[in-house]
Order: structure tokens, then C-alpha cells, then sequence
């Protein structure tokens, strides 16, 4: 596969329906950008329906806005209803949506932000579209993870919502894990069906908005190094846009860029940590998810092979 895979790469997307999460802007604006571009119908699935519709102004294509707040259980389940009711299919899903570094703070329904946004938020609105789905041969489910993954990270069942300890990029890094952990379960229940695939992503270090709650020690090195060591949002969206329409991409994959430590270039197959491949700690954060989101999915639980 060429290491140079570009927009240009895209197949046609025309017929096909597309939901991005967090669209307004950065990644989620080129990512959605760039489908519409190709003939798809783009849906913006945003907090701010106002900043929503100025993106989607700017866009070529058959691009609408759906409001929807992932801190908030009750928004998930209206946007998926309203989603429902306009579709009666959806190829794509990308949870693309997420926030990064955030003070101590909760969702509507008290989960850490961090957790609560980039996590369970996108695990219920993934679990309430499904079955529009499974009949769709092709379909994709893509959820952008980090590199942050790998850092001061782990799923602590005892304390997943910070309550006891809490460290912003530790609550990012596990939040980013899950992200991980959930596309790799949730392909392993989807094999047996053989229509829907997912795959994950990440954009490198990429010049969006999300770095805007970054801690001030780290804020001056960052911001002095960022020319050497960031690109684009269109660049970092190029991850996620392979891996929802490279015909070549397979369930279970995950796509970043190509370049020295993943931090920038054209996207290619990666590797995420040996901690986001555990079994176990999958099912067992799955059912966690389903306990705490209220959501199940129309996918039964598979033995790993």
C-alpha cells in the first residue's frame, strides 16, 4: 500500500451516509470536509448547532447538522433518535468528537469529562445506531484515539471516574486507551455478522482546538516546539479518513501517521500499546460501559480466536 495516501485516495463516496462527531472543527471539519467532497451525505453531529451550521456553509456537498452534546446521556439518545428518523441506513460512523487535559470536572450524568466525552458518550451513540448499520455492507465504525494512549495510562475500574485521584493526563490517557479497548471488542462481536467493521485512528500531533486545556508547564515547550513537530488538521485527519474508506483497510486496524514516532506524515498501519490488546480488560470495560451508559448493543459477545 502507498505511504502517500492523500484525500486523492478516497473512493467515491457517493450513496453513502456519514455521521461525524465533533465536526464543527479541527480534525472532525476536515474529516467531514473531505467525505462531502467525495459524494457522501455528511452529517455534523455537534454541541453547538450554530458553529455547526457556519462549518457546514463551508462546505461543498450534501452536508446537514444534528446537535449533539456527548456529556449528555439524554442528548446521545436524542440525536440517535433523530438520526433514526431521518435514516434509514448509516455507512459510516466516526467519533471523532473529544476533549483533552480538562480540570476536574463531570459530564450531566457525573462521569469524569474526559472519560465521560471521549469514552461512554460514543460507546451509547455507537450502540444506538448500530442497527443501522449491520445491514449495510462496508459500514465502519472509526474512533479516533491518541498517542496519549500509551501515556500514564490504564483502565482503573476502582476509581474510573477520578473521584479518589485525579490527574488530567492520566484521565485523558485512560480515556483514550478505552477508545482503543472498545474498537477492538466491538470488531470482535461484529466479525460473525461480516458487514460492519471497526477500526480506530489517531492524527499524530495535529494544530487543533482540543490542546487548549493543555497544563501551563507543558503549554510553553509545546507551543515553542509546535512548528517542528505538529501539522495540519488536514493532515491529521487523513488516519481517520483512511480507515473509514480505504477499500484495503480491515476491521480491527489501527491508522496513524507515518512518520518518526507517529507524530506526523501520510497515514499508515500502526500498532497501539500491549495494554489496549488485553482480552479481558476489553470485555470487562464493555460491560462496565453497558452498565453505566445504559446502552446494549445488538451484538453478542464472541470468544476471542
Amino acid at each position: 500500500m502507498s505511504e502517500k495516501w492523500t484525500t486523492a485516495s478516497i473512493p467515491d463516496q457517493r450513496g453513502r451516509v456519514a455521521v461525524v462527531t465533533g465536526a464543527n472543527t479541527g480534525l472532525g471539519y476536515e474529516t467531514a470536509k473531505a467525505l462531502a467532497e467525495r459524494g457522501a451525505t455528511v452529517v455534523l453531529a455537534v454541541r453547538d448547532v450554530e458553529k455547526g451550521e457556519r462549518a457546514a456553509a463551508r462546505m461543498s456537498g450534501d452536508v446537514t447538522v444534528q446537535a449533539l452534546d456527548l456529556t449528555s446521556l439524554d442528548s446521545v439518545r436524542a440525536a440517535a433518535a433523530a438520526l433514526r428518523s431521518r435514516f434509514d441506513r448509516i455507512d459510516l460512523l466516526i467519533n471523532n468528537a473529544g476533549v483533552m487535559y480538562t480540570p476536574k470536572r463531570t459530564t450531566r450524568d457525573g462521569f469524569e469529562m474526559q472519560f465521560g466525552t471521549n469514552h461512554l458518550g460514543h460507546f451509547a451513540l455507537t450502540g444506538l445506531l448500530l442497527d443501522l448499520m449491520l445491514p449495510v455492507a462496508g459500514s465502519r465504525v472509526v474512533t479516533v484515539s491518541s498517542t496519549g494512549h500509551r501515556i500514564r495510562a490504564a483502565i482503573h475500574f476502582d476509581d474510573l471516574q477520578g473521584e479518589r485521584s485525579y490527574s488530567r493526563v492520566a484521565a485523558y490517557g485512560q480515556s483514550k486507551l478505552a477508545n482503543l479497548m472498545f474498537t477492538y471488542e466491538l470488531q470482535r462481536r461484529l466479525a460473525p455478522h461480516g458487514t460492519t467493521s471497526a477500526l480506530a485512528a489517531h492524527p499524530g500531533v495535529s494544530s487543533t482546538e482540543l490542546a487548549r486545556n493543555t497544563p501551563a508547564a507543558l503549554r510553553i515547550p509545546i507551543t515553542w516546539l509546535a512548528p517542528l513537530i505538529t501539522q495540519t488538521p488536514a493532515m491529521g485527519a487523513l488516519p481517520t479518513l483512511r480507515a473509514a474508506t480505504d477499500p484495503a483497510a480491515l476491521g480491527g486496524q489501527y491508522y496513524g501517521p507515518g512518520g518518526r514516532y507517529e507524530i506526523k506524515g501520510h497515514p499508515r498501519l500502526v500498532t497501539s500499546s500491549p495494554e489496549s490488546y488485553d482480552v479481558a480488560v476489553q470485555q470487562r470495560l464493555w460491560s462496565v460501559s453497558e452498565d453505566l451508559t445504559g446502552v446494549t448493543f445488538p451484538v453478542a459477545h464472541a470468544m476471542p480466536v
